[in-house]
């Protein structure tokens, strides 16, 4: 796993790390991810739940860790997360500090299931996301199946934001969507200046991308912080 930090900058602290699956020599996700099929795909989420909790724990990860999971990967919600909560009492980590990704760009054929699964983490007091908002299959579709607590703006929205009006005017839609349902907004790929104060100006106050820090395999990365 690398870790990618969730930032707040209104107090200029970590909110989440975001837990980013490599492989033993480094490769990226999609190397590994390529490699994720009906038969192996239960074992595999099971195994990034279970190390994504050991190293957070670990490293000293006091704040949130933010976990993305395979919803096809889930044959009963209440059964398979045992074992994520079986390594959080073995490593200690508190369980109101999971945060469960679902990505957009992943094609969910129940979305009952889907909805039942984010139902019972919202049960058991996790967080839920969905991840890449606005660059997948089911866009606002999604948002009026299920409410999570967080949506993440896909990086390409975000990018050049500050010379985009219609980037703009999309992700000020979206931010008023966020606002009437009580549902938090994080800026995902933010790399430039002028993006981040777009955004800032905007309304969001959750930030992650290189701006602020790249992922660090194993290891919990130092933040830039930009100056307003």
């Amino acid at each position: 796993m690398a870790f990618q930090p969730i930032v707040d900058v209104r107090s200029r602290e970590v909110f989440a790390y975001e837990a980013l699956v490599r492989g033993l020599d480094g490769s990226g996700a999609a190397h590994i991810l390529g490699q994720v099929n009906d038969d192996n795909r239960y074992q595999f989420d099971q195994a990034c739940r279970v190390k994504a909790v050991r190293l957070a724990a670990q490293l000293g990860m006091g704040c949130h860790v933010s976990i993305n999971f395979l919803p096809n990967a889930v044959y009963e919600p209440a059964a398979c997360i045992r074992t994520t909560l079986e390594a959080a009492q073995q490593h200690q980590f508190p369980t109101d500090r999971l945060i469960f990704e679902i990505t957009e760009n992943e094609r969910v054929v129940d979305k009952d299931h889907l909805k039942r699964i984010l139902q019972e983490y919202r049960r058991r007091g996790f967080k839920t996301a969905i991840d890449d908002f606005g660059a997948g299959y089911s866009g606002l579709n999604l948002l009026a199946e299920f409410q999570p607590d967080i949506i993440k703006l896909d990086m390409e929205l975000v990018r050049q934001i500050d010379t985009n009006p219609v980037r703009h005017a999309i992700v000020q839609g979206i931010l008023g969507v966020c606002k009437a349902l009580s549902i938090e907004a994080i800026a995902e790929g933010v790399e430039t200046l002028a993006e981040y104060r777009t955004l800032r100006a905007l309304g969001i106050h959750y930030f992650q991308g290189y701006l602020f820090a790249k992922p660090a395999f194993e290891q919990l990365p130092a933040i830039h912080w930009p100056e307003d």
